[in-house]
């Protein structure tokens, strides 16, 4: 997927300026595909460019113009067909799942306390996601359309947060385990293994 299928989204939900597209990936896409502002306005433009988007210049007094983007029916045609395609599998690309690889050759205190930094920084976005759920769907799925949609992929990424807990739980015990065996070896022991 590139930034340009995320913006598009954003503007079959609901038209826009670059300025609000940006504070709907604040809020909500950005949690699923991030973007900074400058980012976003280039793309509008390139999208533009290509005819998969309008926009309907407002006159502002004592300041600039606001461009409200929609989408065009090119835009439409070309997010149908996107919708259509294969998405690939993500890869997972986790610089700390490396290091536990290389525990042995590392201080386990060190990446102890690391693992202990990344499952409060997941728990803290699983209580955000959580929060979410309840300010925007607090009687469950909606039946159909886009607020089922958002809330699917808000489900996804609740379910991701908790197994990332989950499993940063395990790695934590598995290594309190090995470094407390560690300190009841003799140094004989702990160069054999």
């Amino acid at each position: 997927m590139a930034l340009e299928h995320a913006i598009l989204v954003s503007l079959a939900e609901r038209p826009g300026t670059g300025y609000e597209i940006g504070r709907q990936f604040d809020r909500s896409i950005g949690y699923f595909w991030s973007a900074t502002h400058q980012q976003i306005y280039r793309t509008l433009k390139k999208l533009h460019d290509d005819g998969l988007v309008e926009f309907e210049a407002i006159t502002q007094d004592s300041r600039p113009d606001k461009k409200v983007y929609t989408l065009s029916e090119r835009g439409r045609d070309a997010l149908r067909d996107w919708v259509s395609q294969p998405a690939p599998i993500p890869r997972l690309r986790d610089e700390l799942s490396v290091k536990l690889r290389a525990a042995r050759h590392g201080d386990l205190g060190d990446l102890i306390t690391e693992i202990r930094r990344h499952r409060d920084l997941h728990a803290e976005q699983l209580r955000l996601y959580r929060s979410f759920a309840e300010r925007d769907h607090p009687g469950g799925p909606p039946d159909s359309g886009r607020r089922l949609h958002q809330y699917l992929v808000l489900s996804g990424g609740i379910r991701t947060e908790q197994a990332f807990v989950d499993w940063l739980d395990e790695v934590t015990v598995a290594l309190e385990s090995e470094r407390d065996q560690q300190f009841s070896t003799t140094p004989t022991e702990r160069a054999s293994s």
